[in-house]
């Protein structure tokens, strides 16, 4: 009975401090909203700066803590979360007037969102802290955090840091906090809040899912499952290099990095020869049999042992030894499905890897990859064919395609020029609501201003489209008159030979070079429409009078 009391009184208490934390959030955005655009840069760039400064012990505690990574990879990663995403958004217009339309009368106002809950992933725990405050502070929002419990000391020494610099810059306290009393119901509490404006979600399926179920506005980043090509005219030293670059970059647990390599048959001897050179182990299948068992738990979903592990801890784990250079496992596969964790997001490096004949197979494969999983996220190719590129980017269902560079990489904005970010958006078809790497404007409205440039007796006089539309609009309203629903180009009675003489003669007008003829075959007719219309614009202006006269003139013909 004991128990159940202290128990439920933790919840009552972390749902309580929540309720503190977005009040006095809500309350330090409304004067924080009020300051100008200079006042918050400055705030933003210590926040931005003294982050950096603790890239290194932050990255120690995180990797110390969950057992997840290579801290000299973290080191990089909170630098990049700090300094590299400070850089790219310090000079954006957020505050106030954003954009002032001189010519076309209309201005775009920076309109802060309000609270923000951001969810934080044990993958990157300290690095996503020090971005979206970033973000959402530029946008002129507060920002609460919910960390996870896998990863709290360091979320909390990443929260401190980012306070302490907010609060010496001159922003009002509450403007960035983060919940203390790590429960399910204090996140709860959080996105169900009505004082809370949007959820900005990274984290696993179930965390973003039951993000979009709280009715509030959600921004998700989604699994990812990226597949790397290697096209036939690819430096294959330089492909293979990236990926294993990527995939081994804080032991592979970016969503962005690479889960696959697909390669042509016609190369494969080759890459093969280079994989085993740059410190891939091929595994057999017994080994690969162990090494699949390991990955997955029995609901389906990745086993957390082997997040963010190296690949000799992972043989070791599986029982088989291998060279004491290797750097990545890889399995030979032909099949994708859920059940087979080669075809799945592997949050380590291990890699399955697909043979095909020609780059179109591998352009299948690649498709059933991302449907299996990681729908909208990110794919790599390795080629230098600009067709293949282009083939690639007009298909495949991502929102990054990253060219000859390490996945993880690129697709978060460091080793390419898309918006530095660590929250990846997979749009539509990966069931969220953005498909940016996000970044402050995804955090603003924007209030539309707009002058009037046009008067009411303006709109009523001909515009300069009405010549163009003339034409139709008389045929338009001929073909009413005669009853006909459909385009004579595909309504079938003026196509059967049981017609009207009218009909019938109309049909066989030469309809689909000249358009719509159908009066002017007939012996009813003795001028086109179009000619009739010929000469009212001879004569003068397409004014109603005139059009009118044309319309009676066919009407009159048609009752004869």
């Amino acid at each position: 009975m004991g128990e159940d009391m202290v128990a439920l009184d933790k919840d009552l208490q972390s749902r309580q401090l929540a309720r503190e934390l977005v009040r006095n959030a809500k309350n330090a955005q409304l004067v924080y909203a009020k300051f100008s655009q200079e006042k918050i840069d400055s705030i933003v760039k210590h926040i931005a700066f003294e982050a950096a400064r603790h890239a290194e012990e932050l990255a120690k505690m995180a990797n110390e803590e969950t057992g997840f990574g290579k801290w000299e990879d973290k080191v990089l990663k909170n630098t990049f979360a700090s300094l590299r995403v400070y850089e790219h958004m310090k000079d954006m217009k957020t505050v106030g007037i954003i954009n002032d339309d001189k010519v076309k009368k209309v201005m775009d106002v920076g309109v802060p969102l309000g609270v923000i809950t951001a969810l934080v992933p044990s993958t990157n725990p300290t690095s996503t802290i020090i971005y979206k405050t970033l973000i959402a502070l530029k946008a002129g929002n507060a920002i609460i955090f919910s960390p996870h419990p896998n990863a709290k000391q360091c979320s909390f020494r990443a929260l401190e840091i980012v306070k302490k610099a907010a609060l010496e810059a001159g922003a009002p306290a509450g403007i960035v906090d983060g919940v203390t009393l790590l429960t399910l119901e204090a996140t709860k509490e959080l996105m169900h809040s009505k004082d809370v404006s949007l959820i900005l979600a990274t984290g696993g399926e179930g965390m973003v899912r039951a993000a979009y179920a709280s009715g509030t506005p959600t921004i998700s980043g989604g699994p990812g499952n990226g597949p790397a090509f290697i096209e036939r005219s690819a430096d294959i030293k330089k492909a293979v290099s990236d990926i294993i670059t990527s995939k081994t970059f804080d032991n592979g647990v970016i969503c962005a990095s690479e889960q696959s390599i697909i390669v042509e048959r016609c190369i494969y001897n080759e890459v093969h020869r280079e994989l085993l050179a740059q410190g891939a182990y091929f595994m057999n299948d017994e080994e690969a049999t162990k090494v699949a068992s390991m990955l997955l738990r029995a609901n389906g979903t990745i086993n957390p042992a082997v997040v963010g592990k190296d690949a000799i801890y992972l043989s070791q784990r599986a029982g088989f030894s291998v060279p004491t250079n290797t750097r990545v496992l890889i399995a030979l596969q032909d099949t994708v499905s859920p059940k087979n964790p080669y075809s799945r997001e592997k949050l380590c490096p291990i890699l399955g890897m697909y043979i095909e004949e020609d780059w179109k197979s591998a352009c299948d494969r690649v498709v059933q990859l991302l449907t299996n999983e990681g729908l909208g996220h990110t794919l790599v190719i390795h080629t230098k064919n600009e067709d293949v590129i282009r083939q690639f980017s007009l298909e495949k269902p991502v929102n990054r395609i990253l060219i000859n560079t390490p996945a993880a990489l690129g697709g978060i904005g460091a080793t390419t020029n898309i918006t530095p970010a660590l929250t990846l958006g997979c749009g539509a078809v990966g069931g969220g609501s953005s498909s940016d790497n996000v970044g402050p404007m995804n955090l603003l409205n924007i209030r539309k201003v707009g002058y009037g440039v046009r008067t009411v007796e303006e709109l009523k006089q001909p515009c300069p489209l009405a010549q163009e539309v003339a034409q139709p609009a008389v045929s338009a309203c001929a073909v009413s008159s005669a009853n006909h629903q459909t385009s004579i180009l595909d309504d079938d009675r003026f196509r059967s030979p049981s017609l009207t003489p009218v009909h019938a003669e109309c049909a066989t007008a030469q309809r689909q070079t000249q358009g719509d003829d159908r009066f002017g075959a007939s012996p009813y007719a003795a001028t086109t429409v179009s000619a009739c219309a010929q000469q009212v614009i001879e004569q003068g202006d397409i004014t109603e009078e005139n059009v009118e006269r044309i319309i009676k003139e066919v009407l009159g013909r048609l009752s004869k």
